[in-house]
Order: structure tokens, then C-alpha cells, then sequence
């Protein structure tokens, strides 16, 4: 799970991102965050995913 701390910040800069322009250095701290969010994400969804079990009722 990502920080709440890291979280506020993607929040913010996606926000800043609409209303104005964002740094380089913002965007690449951007992407950087939104790319460990997303991996988070897959591990998380993936170890769901595994313990999914199967069971037929015949």
C-alpha cells in the first residue's frame, strides 16, 4: 500500500496539473509517484487474483 502522504502529493500534483502548468522537475516526480502507485496496484490485485479458489458444486 502507497503512503497517504505519497498519495495527497500525486493528488495535488494531478490537481496543479489541470489548473496550471507543472515543473519538470514536477513532472518527473509525478510520473515517478504514479508509477510506484500502479505497481502497488498490479501487486495487490494480482495476490487477489491468486487467492481466488475455484469450486465446482457436480
Amino acid at each position: 500500500m502507497i503512503e497517504r502522504k505519497k498519495l495527497d502529493r500525486i493528488n495535488f500534483l494531478a490537481k496543479k496539473a489541470k489548473d496550471e502548468r507543472l515543473t519538470p522537475e514536477e513532472k518527473i516526480e509525478q510520473d515517478e509517484l504514479r508509477r510506484e502507485y500502479l505497481e502497488n496496484f498490479r501487486k495487490s490485485f494480482r495476490s487477489q487474483l491468486d487467492n481466488i479458489e475455484f469450486i465446482d458444486d457436480k
